[in-house]
């Protein structure tokens, strides 16, 4: 029996990488997926399950677009009941020689963004309910100085998951709200950022940092995200899943 039969839901930056990964498996599982993203590779996914995924362009710092999403997927599948907030970016910089554009722009797509997607998340499942998963990152968690920005926007991310998870406790909403810390995950960004680099050294230093000697793969997020979306996680909310390898505990 398939986990997430008859569920609608929304995966913002499904287009590519985790999110690609979590749009599979959650077909796999039974749901019916909108996957939200300014990437027309979307386009692909909906071609590959046809009747099952719905692609839209979203940009998640907005709230029309958020709006229009939204609309669109309870047009054609019905109202959602799993929000996936996925989408993300970063940018390298310390807090010395990070821009005034730099942070704006991490902060605005992994915080503001994650925000915009758990309000509407919580207005629309007030009444039937639903599970929301919110993916942070290790960094959020175990800061790297060179990524000032996204190591702030993803512990802000791991803040907003506990409450949102209060505030639909205090209120009676049944709607749980969990995170997900990857670690280090082979996906095309990682990809393009080690063939920029001598690869068998960096790819060492990035494995190294974590206690499982190798990088993640979008699967075993995706994984995770199946879980915390289905009925094996019904008494689990305000949590924070670490999907890292070891990185957050490794003593480095």
């Amino acid at each position: 029996m398939t986990r997430l039969a008859s569920r609608i839901a929304v995966v913002t930056g499904g287009a590519r990488g985790i999110g690609r990964a979590i749009v599979d498996r959650f077909v796999a599982e039974g749901a019916l997926v909108l996957v939200g993203d300014l990437d027309p590779d979307g386009r692909e996914i909906e071609a590959e399950h046809p009747g099952r995924v719905l692609y839209q362009w979203l940009d998640v710092t907005s709230d029309t677009d958020w709006r229009a999403a939204l609309t669109a997927v309870e047009k054609v599948f019905g109202r959602p009941d799993i929000m996936v907030n996925n989408a993300g970016t970063s940018r390298t910089g310390t807090v010395a020689d990070t821009s005034d554009v730099d942070w704006r722009f991490v902060m605005n797509v992994n915080a503001f963004g994650t925000f915009l997607g758990c309000r509407h998340a919580v207005r629309l499942m007030a009444n039937t309910g639903g599970a929301i998963v919110n993916i942070a990152s290790a960094r959020g968690q175990r800061p790297g100085s060179t990524q000032c920005a996204y190591s702030a926007s993803k512990a802000a991310v791991l803040n907003l998951t506990e409450s949102t998870a209060l505030h639909c406790g205090e209120n009676g909403l049944p709607i749980r709200c969990n995170a997900i810390c990857p670690g280090v995950v082979e996906t095309p960004l990682m990809r393009r950022h080690l063939e920029g680099l001598n690869d068998a050294a960096a790819l060492a230093t990035v494995t190294g940092k974590q206690v499982i000697s190798r990088l993640g793969t979008p699967r075993e997020i995706a994984d995770a995200a199946v879980f915390l979306a289905s009925n094996e996680a019904s008494f689990i909310t305000g949590a924070t899943l670490s999907v890292d390898g070891g990185f957050r505990i490794r003593d480095l």
